[in-house]
């Protein structure tokens, strides 16, 4: 069910906050378990506030969609006396004395959190094969990954033991679970949502948002989330408009960019027909889809690497027990050293040129339609995908179409478009200028109800 279907029951008196809370935990020390979705589970604190919610409401106290609903959070968020390890051995013992600002917020809109979930080590990876809290298992297949670095949250979704639940995404790791486990995921505009509270990777390039079983969720959730605080330095101002996901009977006047260029090469088969098709839907509903060229999205990507690997070393530059880190965490945090602050600051010129490039195609279309992931689900046995021939590495494969909207700061949206035909969710990944999560959120629940 997603978060609308449970809060019609909640409010008809069909169902209470401590009966869907108790289904959530006992899925969660199931299925949960056996795919590794979580870190923490906290029941007696869940349970006490779904009590809590149920008293509110027989009260006639009604805090919004989002009352009673079981939720979780990716384990990078700070959660007042719960430990948040962050996936690594660096903070397994840290207990924070206070909660995170998108904890705190939702918290506030009614949720009920029951616990925080698995993610790759220090958010620094996309197979969510964490070593220290175990390897997440995909929900649709178990012997495949679920995407990371958010790939607990995810899996969890997917498996049908929450509806939504907090990510974060630096280069793609709210996306690429959403792709790989077929849920839906939003990186909103940098800033939109406040990062306090919230274990850093790479500071120009972090950004909170949610996953959810459908675009609704994702919609109700950022509208609890979204807004200005000034106990993060990169929270935006921007006013924060009303998030929906109503459908729209026609798309008139949407101009949808087809890029020409470099997203729809080097993809397989099943994926391009499955984009194109959802592409297809939109023009059937009045949208026009015009081809065109973005900038060089192979140098966004090698700028956008650049950058991230030096922010994230700096963070830990007096870490030196190797033994404490994945051998892959580990040669990421090595490879950043290398850096040199010229090429640092080199990148962050280009970063600038690539932000006047990108307004102009905004001038000429209002969003782009691309793949999510070029591939679907690899297997936890895989270090490398084969596309069309050509063998590729997970991790950068996974992230090839995803970066551009980090090193930009513009919102992306991931959300199922089809299966293969092993029935592997397929993901369509719909790229807007800032703060047009409103158009975003309206074109995937138009999109989602034309897919079926």
């Amino acid at each position: 069910m997603n978060i609308r279907e449970m809060g019609r029951l909640l409010r008809a008196g069909k169902v209470s906050s401590v009966e869907l809370v108790e289904e959530a935990l006992q899925k969660a020390n199931t299925s949960g378990r056996e795919l590794n979705a979580f870190i923490t589970v906290d029941a007696d604190s869940a349970l006490e506030t779904a009590q809590e919610r149920d008293r509110e409401l027989a009260a006639s106290i009604d805090r919004g969609p989002l009352h009673g609903i079981p939720t979780a959070h990716k384990d990078l968020f700070y959660t007042r006396n719960l430990r948040t390890t962050g996936g690594s051995l660096i903070y397994r013992d840290f207990i924070p004395d206070h909660d995170a600002t998108p904890v705190e917020k939702l918290a506030v809109a009614g949720a009920v959190s029951i616990g925080k979930t698995n993610l790759h080590e220090l958010a620094y990876g996309i197979t969510s094969k964490n070593p220290h809290y175990g390897f997440v298992h995909n929900a649709r297949d178990p012997e495949r990954i679920p995407g990371g670095s958010s790939g607990g949250s995810g899996t969890a979704i997917a498996a049908g033991i929450i509806p939504m639940s907090l990510g974060t995404d630096t280069g793609g790791s709210i996306r690429v679970p959403s792709s790989y486990c077929g849920v839906t995921g939003l990186k909103p505009t940098y800033g939109r949502v406040s990062r306090y509270g919230v274990l850093p990777l790479s500071y120009s390039f972090d950004h909170v948002g949610p996953l959810g079983s459908c675009v609704d969720d994702c919609a109700i959730a950022l509208s609890a989330i979204a807004g200005h605080d000034s106990r993060d330095a990169s929270s935006a101002t921007e006013p924060v408009p009303a998030y929906s996901a109503e459908p729209e009977k026609r798309l008139d006047g949407l101009k949808v960019g087809v890029p020409a260029n470099f997203f729809f090469r080097g993809i397989d088969a099943e994926v391009e027909a499955a984009v194109k098709a959802a592409i297809a839907a939109m023009v059937k509903l009045g949208a026009e889809a015009i081809e065109i060229q973005t900038p060089d999205i192979a140098a966004i990507n090698a700028t956008q690497f650049v950058i991230m690997l030096a922010e994230v070393s700096a963070l830990y530059v007096h870490e030196r027990d190797a033994g404490r880190f994945s051998p892959g965490t580990w040669n990421l945090l090595e490879q950043g050293r290398l850096i040199q602050a010229t090429e640092y600051v080199n990148a962050q010129r280009l970063r600038s040129i690539f932000r006047r490039e990108f307004n102009a195609v905004w001038q000429q279309v209002h969003v782009l339609a691309v793949p999510s992931t070029p591939v679907t689900a690899p297997l936890i046995s895989d270090a490398t995908v084969n596309i069309n021939g050509v063998d590729e590495d997970v991790r950068m494969a996974s992230t090839r179409l995803m970066r551009t909207a980090n090193l930009l700061g513009d919102p992306a949206l991931a959300m199922p478009c089809g299966k293969s035909k092993s029935g592997l969710p397929i993901g369509l990944q719909l790229i807007g200028a800032p703060f047009s999560e409103p158009l975003l959120l309206r074109l995937a629940g138009t999109l989602e109800a034309a897919l079926g």
